[in-house]
C-alpha cells in the first residue's frame, strides 16, 4: 500500500532526503522505484558507469540527477550499491572513506564474505550494511526496473552486529516498507545457503541452455517445441555474464560444492535410465517431491 501525502513512515524508517544509488539497474532501479512509491526518499541521485544507462534511468524516472561518484556520495543520506560483486568492494571501500558518521552506506549483492572481510578493519564498518534482497529477474538495465519488486521476498541482513544498531533498524525499516521480510544471517553461511538456492539454478539454467543450442540444431524447433517446464527451467540462461561470473568466482567453493552434489544426483538418474531400473527412478522423483512441503 502506497503512502498517501498526509500518511506517516513506520517509526523505524526514517524519511530521507536523498538517497544516492550506485549501479542503475534492475535491483538498484526498483529500489528506486520502491522509494518513491512509498515517499521514503524525496530525492534520489544515480551513479553509473555508463552514459547510455545515466540517460535511461532519468528518461524512466528512476533517479533525479546523475553525479559522479564523489559528489553523489557527499550529498546522500544513504549510498545503495547495486554493481556487479567483482568490483563492488573497491566502490564501497571508496564510498566508507568519504561518508560521515551521519550516513549509511548498503549493498545488495549476491555474495557476502569477500566484502565482510574487505571492510572488517575499515574505520566506518559501523555505518556499512550488508544486505540481500533476495529478488531478481533474467533481464538487466534500468529498463528492467519494476514498481513493486520486493512485495513478499525476503532480504538477509549479514552480520548485524558489525554495524550500527540505527543504521541497521533504518535499512532493516526501508526494506520492511518495500514488503520484503528480513532474514539475520552471518556472511559465511549467507554463501553457503546462497550457492545452493540460488547459484545453482543459474549454472544448471546455463547448462540446460547449452545442452540444447548443442544437441538441437533448428531454432525453430526449439522455439515451436518447448513448453512450460523448459522455459521456467531455462529463462535465467538468459542472466548477464557479467553478473553471473563474478558471482560464480567470488563463491567458488560453495559453488563448486553443490555442483558436485548435483552432478551425484544427475548421475543418479543417468544410472536408472540407462538400467531400466524405474523403481529407483521413481524413488528419486519421489524424493524430489517433498520439496512441495518447503516450496507451496
Amino acid at each position: 500500500m502506497s503512502l498517501k501525502s498526509n500518511d506517516k513512515l513506520p517509526s523505524e524508517v526514517m524519511p530521507l532526503k536523498t538517497v544516492t544509488i550506485v549501479g542503475v539497474g534492475l535491483i538498484s532501479g526498483s529500489f528506486a522505484l520502491g522509494l518513491k512509491d512509498k515517499k521514503i526518499a524525496s530525492h534520489i541521485i544515480g551513479v553509473s558507469r555508463t552514459k547510455a544507462s545515466a540517460k535511461k534511468a532519468l528518461e524512466l524516472g528512476l533517479v533525479d540527477e546523475i553525479l559522479p561518484l564523489k559528489e553523489a556520495v557527499i550529498k546522500a543520506d544513504l549510498i545503495y550499491v547495486a554493481i556487479p560483486v567483482d568490483v563492488t568492494v573497491p566502490i564501497i571501500l571508496e564510498v566508507l572513506n568519504r561518508i560521515t558518521d551521519k550516513q549509511i552506506v548498503a549493498d545488495a549483492g549476491s555474495t557476502k564474505y569477500v566484502l565482510s572481510k574487505a571492510m572488517e578493519k575499515h574505520p566506518m564498518r559501523k555505518r556499512f550494511v550488508l544486505t540481500h534482497p533476495m529478488w531478481g529477474t533474467e533481464y538487466s538495465g534500468p529498463e528492467a526496473a519494476v514498481h513493486d519488486a520486493f512485495i513478499g521476498r525476503s532480504c538477509v541482513i549479514c552480520d548485524k552486529e558489525k554495524s550500527d544498531s540505527k543504521a541497521v533498524q533504518t535499512v532493516e525499516g526501508i526494506y520492511k516498507e518495500l514488503g520484503m521480510n528480513i532474514v539475520h544471517m552471518n556472511a559465511e553461511d549467507h554463501d553457503v545457503h546462497a550457492a545452493y538456492v540460488s547459484h545453482i539454478s543459474h549454472i544448471t539454467s546455463f547448462a540446460l541452455a547449452n545442452t540444447v543450442l548443442e544437441k538441437e540444431k533448428e531454432e525453430e524447433a526449439i522455439f515451436d517445441l518447448s513448453g512450460g517446464g523448459f522455459e521456467s527451467t531455462v529463462r535465467l540462461a538468459k542472466s548477464a555474464a557479467s553478473m553471473w561470473v563474478p558471482v560464480f568466482m567470488q563463491n567458488r567453493e560453495n559453488v563448486l560444492d553443490v555442483l558436485n552434489e548435483h552432478i551425484s544426483q544427475l548421475k543418479k538418474f543417468k544410472a536408472s535410465l540407462e538400467k531400466e531400473n524405474t523403481k529407483f527412478l521413481t524413488e528419486l522423483i519421489e524424493n524430489a517431491n517433498k520439496i512441495k512441503k518447503i516450496i507451496k
